[in-house]
């Protein structure tokens, strides 16, 4: 009996540690929703959220630090980069690896749920509560890698003049991807992400190439072009699905509780957050790029103003015969070259 009973007491604290522990690693709050076929399992968020995303954040931290030490650490090493140089090399290189890594699984997601090939599915039977497992575990992961990125400035030593810079970006990441998750915008943040990672994976990847070749800006003037089409597209896209799209559905409510954030006051602040996140990195893009020329100007300038040194022309001096030493013509056999003269008798 009293083996039976702590092998009882093992399987209970068993089973409480595994609901512990998907408490953490899983996402939270699924729901079964028959079909014609079959059943099928969505997600819908919670408090408990919060819990999964502070486990990531710590696995994300790890990550961090072994693309860190056996990626970035090696190649910089042969590089042979100065200090600024390096810590840019460093956020260069963190960025690369997820910027590839969010658009390739972005991509996937879009796909596979048929966002792309279906546009109306962005505003249609909206509030779009119920989300498949893949959509809600990747936006729990962008929330877990962006705020990550605030005790990684601590971690990785950013100087104070970065750290506003970096904050600014982190916080509008943030603020856009928590509020597509929570006003049920999920699928229009999902197009919306994929076309900003892709943007920003070009600068990036353009600046380790910088980094390793400074003569080599091909890449920039690629995403120059590509950042400003961008921009143009994410407008477009925000105003068709929440502008246009949500404006003509039946369901248009303040309805917290049901998760349906469909009036006219809340659609204008959608669009508004929109509109002046990408106006605010259109103007930093823009003053960005009239430094680098006015820069570049200013040397091509001062390249033209440095005169040219006058070059003295050749004269031509018959060399007398021997060889010199200490300024002296020496004869080949050691003796002055100079006739001596004669003293008289």
């Amino acid at each position: 009996m009293p083996r039976a009973d702590s092998l009882g007491w093992v399987v209970q604290f068993q089973q409480v540690t595994a609901k512990t522990a998907f408490l953490f690693i899983l996402p939270q709050y699924n729901v079964s929703v028959p079909t014609a076929d079959s059943e099928m399992v969505y997600y819908h968020y919670g408090l408990k959220d919060l819990v999964t995303i502070l486990f990531y954040i710590f696995i994300t931290i790890i990550l961090h630090a072994v693309v860190q030490e056996y990626i970035l650490d090696k190649i910089s090493k042969r590089l042979h980069l100065s200090k600024v140089k390096h810590n840019k090399f460093n956020e260069s290189g963190q960025l690369v690896v997820f910027h590839l890594s969010s658009v390739i699984w972005c991509f996937y997601v879009v796909v596979t749920e048929g966002y792309l090939t279906n546009p109306r599915s962005l505003w249609e039977d909206y509030p779009h509560v119920y989300l498949s497992f893949q959509v809600k575990f990747f936006y729990l992961c962008q929330m877990a890698y962006w705020l990550h990125a605030l005790p990684e400035l601590y971690f990785q030593k950013v100087r104070k003049e970065e750290i506003p810079r970096q904050l600014q970006y982190i916080c509008l990441y943030l603020v856009h991807i928590a509020g597509a998750y929570l006003l049920n915008l999920s699928r229009l943040g999902l197009i919306l992400l994929l076309l900003q990672y892709s943007t920003e994976f070009l600068f990036y990847m353009a600046r380790l190439f910088y980094f390793a070749d400074e003569n080599n800006e091909k890449l920039f003037n690629a995403w120059a072009a590509v950042f400003g089409v961008t921009r143009l597209f994410i407008l477009t896209l925000a105003v068709l699905a929440i502008g246009f799209g949500l404006a003509r559905t039946e369901n248009q409510a303040f309805e917290p509780e049901k998760g349906n954030f469909n009036t006219l006051l809340c659609r204008l602040c959608m669009l508004l957050l929109v509109c002046a996140a990408q106006a605010w990195l259109m103007w930093r893009f823009i003053h960005s790029q009239l430094r680098h020329w006015r820069e570049y100007w200013n040397e091509q300038n001062a390249k033209r103003r440095v005169p040219a040194v006058p070059r003295l022309p050749a004269r031509l001096t018959k060399r007398e015969s021997g060889y010199h030493e200490n300024g002296v013509v020496k004869a080949e056999n050691g003796t002055s070259p100079r006739t001596k003269k004669l003293k008289s008798p």
